[in-house]
């Protein structure tokens, strides 16, 4: 814990780590008042792509913390930015919620259901038939297929819910095409993250409740690397992997005491 407590940058995940819906989990404003004590530099980076960083910063200033808007990176951000900088000015058909489509709308990529460039699906609970019926039409006529993330499920105040992987999975399955994946554990994401602290991966820690794209996220990134126990993984899922973190906490309570 005190070689955790050295690190100059920490890339903390939001669902599960930070809260459960609506919900701040405990020990929560002491970590985040910890961090703004020791001067470090930190981003919550998260592979939810529904909402914008202000209503990232909204959402926690409701639960009581006041965070500045400038500390928190989405996978919706990291998609537009992948798609801007491989295709400028393409257009797709979007699956997702608000966040996601501002975030390309930001990045000058047009909402298309004519003829996409590309297929887009981020988190959204307004997922149906249909919407697995024209990004199919508009695969087999040529369009690409992105995920935001491949989170497969993510945590709630009433349990475990589908998350992106889980809505594309049907599109997959009918068209016989592989979604590319832009959020964690892509190293794009977490590239850029770094880029954003300005500080180098030996001095940063990744703090996830996910093995399959926190965890692995840092270990491939040369972050050190930190699960807690407040969301998804369990101890008794975590030795399911054929990797491990370097620490397991309860939660990010325990890096303040």
């Amino acid at each position: 814990m005190d070689i955790l407590r050295e690190k100059k940058g920490f890339i903390c995940d939001m669902d599960g780590v930070i809260y459960h819906g609506d919900k701040l989990l405990p020990g929560v404003k002491e970590f985040v008042d910890w961090l703004y004590k020791e001067n470090k530099k930190f981003l919550f980076l998260t592979n939810a792509s529904g909402r914008t960083p202000k209503e990232l910063q909204m959402k926690l200033w409701r639960m009581g913390l006041d965070v500045d808007e400038s500390h928190f990176y989405t996978s919706a951000l990291a998609t537009a930015k992948f798609l801007s900088r491989q295709d400028p000015n393409c257009s797709a058909y979007v699956i997702g919620d608000p966040g996601l489509f501002n975030a390309l709308h930001d990045s000058g990529v047009t909402v298309n259901d004519i003829d996409p460039d590309y297929v887009i699906v981020g988190e959204t609970i307004n997922y149906n038939f249909g919407s697995i019926c024209r990004a199919m039409k508009h695969i087999m006529n040529g369009a690409k297929l992105i995920g935001t993330n491949s989170d497969l499920t993510g945590p709630s105040e009433t349990g475990i819910i589908p998350a992106c992987r889980a809505l594309v999975a049907p599109i997959e399955a009918v068209t016989g095409k592989t979604a590319y994946y832009v959020g964690k554990p892509n190293p794009l994401m977490m590239r850029t993250g770094l880029k954003m602290l300005g500080v180098h991966s030996d001095e940063s820690a990744i703090i996830g409740d996910r093995m399959d794209t926190d965890i692995i996220a840092g270990i491939e990134s040369g972050l050190d690397t930190v699960l807690v126990l407040s969301g998804v993984t369990t101890m008794e899922s975590m030795n399911l992997y054929p990797y491990k973190p370097r620490l397991v906490i309860p939660g990010v309570g325990e890096i303040s005491v």
